[in-house]
């Protein structure tokens, strides 16, 4: 797939009359991996901002190659806040979008964006109008059972409770509304997730946690696909003082759990994980001595997924305000040092985390960024590793936003609640491997869809460029 530049021999011959010596020069072109430009608004490095580009004495090989990559998004149509998103398994895309949906309510908008190649065309559309909508709620959240491709919505409601709708047809038709909440709690910061353990009533088993009356995140499970909760209980070790602010859970093929926050003594992140539904937990603590945490809106959450063998990788902002990443490849046991990813350019801060994987050995990672200067300009980034467990593996990241088309301009928006970036954000790989981030253009109020118009799969044991789709960017707000 690379073009490998050989030695090429150059011959002349001086003639001296009509004969004369042959003389010969030999000119040695320097093999490189670096055949293509890099493209504008990318880069090229190592752990720590060491920028790669060009570098010929690093032996890439294998997987740890770079290819070509580009960043872009495309806008939804509509407004979103704290902007979680799904993809089912027909290649549907939805992300929530706060109150534009049937009488006020938090809209569903799936977009036909998966497989655009030709031409500059897609829909987004409203698919959330059951017979009685549910009222707008304070936390919007949508999720994909990636076994099943049931949609999940979870509306929490002012702090006291959250009703459930699912649907299995791609949002043409939803269930009634179940009730999952605990009168003993106030409900806040929900977060939802799945796992491939099946029951004898469902196939998958389902889990949320929330930020309530506890020291630490309380936790519910459903066994047959979200229609009953179990009461909310502990999820952490009952000691713990973590705080109840937790970043997104996410459910294993190993039947596990994980979820990310502050650890139990208070001090640095932790990761916890429970392999029975919730009835117990462990906590993991992260590498997090030398980054420090995040004195920001953000501090309390440390990000982390799984890949498609059940490896887990966790994200956080250390008190640089930079982004780190460990990963772990015994279930949370034990983690690699901790890996500075942000690019070799001027960023003063990063905020908004989070993380997804595909298949083993990929891994990307969505952030905001502030560029540094007079004037506040957040920007919007991409980045990925195809070889993760490389002893150096090469990371590859895009602005997702042109620099004359920031996402916002307020000041320290990364640090804080900033627009529709609410909370938080959310990112998914699809089943072709392409890395799909959502997020909001605060300035235009748009929900976006941010991904890499060109670029490598993350699915597949070998490495290999995906179809490249048509650029977006500020024509599709």
């Amino acid at each position: 797939m690379r073009t490998i530049f050989l030695s090429l021999l150059m011959v002349s011959a001086s003639l001296a009359g009509c004969f004369g010596e042959e003389e010969s020069k030999t000119t040695v072109v320097e093999e490189t991996v670096w055949d293509f430009e890099r493209p504008e608004l990318t880069w090229y490095h190592f752990a720590d901002a060491i920028d790669a580009w060009g570098n010929n004495e690093y032996e890439f090989k294998d997987r740890n190659m770079p290819f070509v990559a580009t960043g872009t998004y495309y806008g939804i149509g509509m407004s979103t806040f704290e902007p979680t998103m799904g993809i089912t398994q027909t290649d549907t895309m939805v992300m929530t979008s706060w109150g534009n949906g049937p009488a006020g309510s938090t809209a569903i908008i799936s977009c036909d964006l998966i497989g655009m190649y030709d031409a500059l065309s897609y829909t987004c559309e409203n698919t959330y109008d059951p017979l009685i909508p549910v009222p707008n709620s304070n936390d919007p959240y949508v999720y994909v059972d990636p076994w099943t491709g049931r949609i999940m919505k979870f509306d929490m409601h002012a702090l006291l409770g959250m009703t459930v709708e699912w649907s299995d047809n791609d949002g043409d038709s939803w269930s009634p509304i179940t009730v999952a909440t605990d009168v003993r709690s106030v409900q806040d910061h929900q977060t939802i997730a799945s796992t491939n353990a099946p029951t004898a009533l469902h196939p998958t088993t389902w889990m949320f946690c929330i930020n309530g009356n506890a020291p630490h995140p309380l936790c519910s499970a459903s066994f047959d696909g979200g229609n009953t909760w179990t009461p909310e209980s502990s999820g952490a070790p009952i000691s713990c003082g973590s705080g109840g602010l937790t970043a997104h859970l996410v459910g294993s093929v190993d039947g596990n759990f994980y979820r990310g926050n502050t650890g139990c003594s208070g001090e640095g992140y932790s990761v916890y994980r429970t392999t029975n539904a919730g009835l117990t937990w462990t906590e993991h603590e992260l590498p997090t001595s030398e980054s420090g945490t995040a004195d920001t809106w953000n501090a309390e959450e440390a990000q982390v997924e799984v890949d498609s063998e059940g490896n887990v990788h966790a994200m956080w902002m250390g008190l640089d305000n930079m982004p780190y990443w460990s990963y772990s490849r015994d279930q949370g046991d034990t983690w690699s040092n901790a890996t500075m990813i942000a690019p070799p350019i001027n960023l003063s801060g990063t905020g908004f985390p989070v993380v997804v994987a595909g298949d083993v050995g990929t891994v990307a990672f969505g952030y905001v960024g502030e560029t540094e200067g007079e004037d506040e300009i957040w920007n919007a980034y991409l980045t990925y590793a195809t070889d993760a467990f490389n002893e150096t593996p090469l990371l590859t990241t895009v602005q997702l936003n042109g620099d004359d088309d920031p996402i916002d301009t307020v000041t320290d928006c990364g640090y804080n609640r900033c627009g529709g970036l609410g909370d938080f954000l959310d990112i998914r790989v699809d089943a072709y491997g392409r890395t799909w981030f959502s997020l909001s253009h605060n300035i235009a109020d748009i929900g976006i869809f941010a991904t890499f118009d060109v670029g490598p799969s993350l699915r597949g044991e070998t490495i290999f460029m995906l179809p490249e789709m048509p650029a977006g960017g500020p024509q599709t707000l």
